[in-house]
């Protein structure tokens, strides 16, 4: 991979500080080799690209930007407007859209931004094709069409009923006589989430669904669970639903006012679909951050884990190529390939509900299938996350944390996919000792 593609290309799309890192010149410039790369893969074709965004105020540039950009070089635009990022991988497939753009930032907070690119199909795009765009943005030029070759924009107005009309066929049971609270993060799951609950059967409660542009994930979401925890209780809900910014992730308060986070609702999934003869090849594809104790739990119930780096793209691959049903992230990333193309907040919390009513079990009796081992995460800002993440300091401090540890625990040192930061993450038979050595780990990689 090119050093340009490196610095250009995070883990999940383009992010930065919106009109400063990320700019309307690189949102155009991006979408215009994005477009140039796919008509030069001999589509016999004019492209068209689904555009999509977020609630921020900045996504209005920038879709400006991406829209421009697409039509300068070719391509038709079909804007579909505020949607989950879901919603766009989704439309781009059931729209037989050879691209798709969605314009957010994600968890990440208000004054950022991103862009993310899907294939035909909804598929995030490979590498290669975002080595060969980085290197057409570095030529800053392409062939400018004239005339009728330049692109057209149009709308679809019903996307968003396209898209909950398809959330509520991968639904298998009513969610009639469930109490659900909805965090939606004042982002793209303002209405879309409340509409599929409701049409799916379930009594709703809105929070935080009030998007102006620059509340986004501010203190809450699923970034910040303490708001749901207390509507949870305050409503008597059955569950709380708690979405980020573009609703690709669902993390779940029970009624209780418990979390319950992705390795747990991953391991409530992943036992009903094997219950129900749905979890192919009888596996659960999850990232070396789920705890050990979803492991533990898995092989109790006899289904193998097959771990992967930290990532959805890494999730994705890793089912494209075993064929597998489930998957995803302990922070609430979770992929049902039958049903979508990637991880799918709304699609995972209609799944999650409708094993509770089916199963007529509360949310914290299935969730406790999964007895997570404590585990504590620490995120250290370092002006160089490569070079210090490798420092043979560090690799000395987590070396001695292991043989401490033994088969009891686990350390895992990964530097941040978006962010200037190194996560430290420590797991250990008690709170207390995981706490201790996960400090000590994030002082030696603040000093390195």
């Amino acid at each position: 991979m090119t050093q340009q593609t490196r610095r250009l290309f995070g883990t999940d799309g383009v992010r930065g500080l919106a009109n400063s890192e990320l700019t309307p010149e690189l949102a155009l410039a991006l979408s215009g080799a994005a477009a140039q790369v796919l008509a030069d893969r001999g589509l016999g074709h004019r492209p068209v690209a689904v555009v999509g965004r977020d609630p921020r105020a900045s996504g209005e540039m920038l879709e400006a930007a991406v829209t421009a950009g697409l039509t300068a070089a070719g391509a038709d635009v079909v804007q579909v407007g505020m949607l989950p990022t879901p919603a766009v991988a989704h439309l781009v497939g059931a729209l037989s859209a050879d691209l798709g753009v969605m314009i957010s930032g994600s968890h990440n907070p208000m004054p950022d931004n991103g862009i993310k690119l899907f294939a035909a199909g909804g598929r995030k795009l490979p590498d290669a094709v975002e080595d060969e765009i980085a290197v057409r943005i570095g030529a800053r030029e392409f062939d400018r069409p004239i005339g009728r070759l330049i692109g057209r924009v149009r709308s679809v107005p019903d996307a968003a009923d396209r898209y909950v009309d398809h959330l509520l066929l991968a639904t298998p049971h009513s969610l009639a006589g469930i109490r659900v609270v909805v965090d939606c993060a004042h982002g793209a799951a303002s209405t879309l989430a409340l509409q599929a609950y409701r049409r799916a059967g379930a009594e709703v409660v809105a929070l935080n669904a009030q998007p102006d542009g620059f509340n986004i994930n501010d203190g809450c979401g699923s970034a910040h669970l303490d708001p749901l925890r207390k509507a949870v209780l305050a409503q008597r809900a059955a569950i709380g639903i708690a979405h980020d910014g573009d609703a690709d992730r669902c993390l779940a308060v029970d009624a209780t006012g418990a979390v319950v986070d992705g390795d747990q609702i991953m391991a409530v999934l992943a036992v009903a679909m094997q219950d129900n003869g749905e979890l192919a090849n009888n596996t659960l594809v999850a990232t070396v951050m789920s705890n050990l104790g979803l492991h533990l739990a898995m092989r109790a119930h006899g289904v193998t884990v097959h771990t992967t780096p930290v990532g959805d793209r890494y999730v994705l691959e890793a089912l494209a190529e075993g064929r597998f049903s489930l998957g995803g992230e302990q922070s609430g990333h979770v992929v049902l390939p039958e049903y979508a193309t990637t991880g799918d907040g709304i699609l995972t919390a209609l799944r999650l509900m409708a094993q509770m009513a089916v199963s007529g079990r509360t949310l914290a009796e299935l969730a406790s299938v999964l007895v997570p081992l404590p585990q504590v995460l620490i995120n250290v800002a370092v002006p160089d996350k490569a070079s210090v993440a490798g420092a043979p300091a560090v690799a000395d401090a987590i070396a001695l944390a292991e043989a401490e540890l033994g088969e009891a625990g686990r350390v895992l040192l990964r530097p941040s996919g978006t962010e200037q930061l190194v996560r430290v993450m420590v797991e250990a038979p008690t709170e207390s000792a995981a706490t201790t050595i996960a400090q000590r780990i994030a002082t030696v990689v603040a000093a390195s």
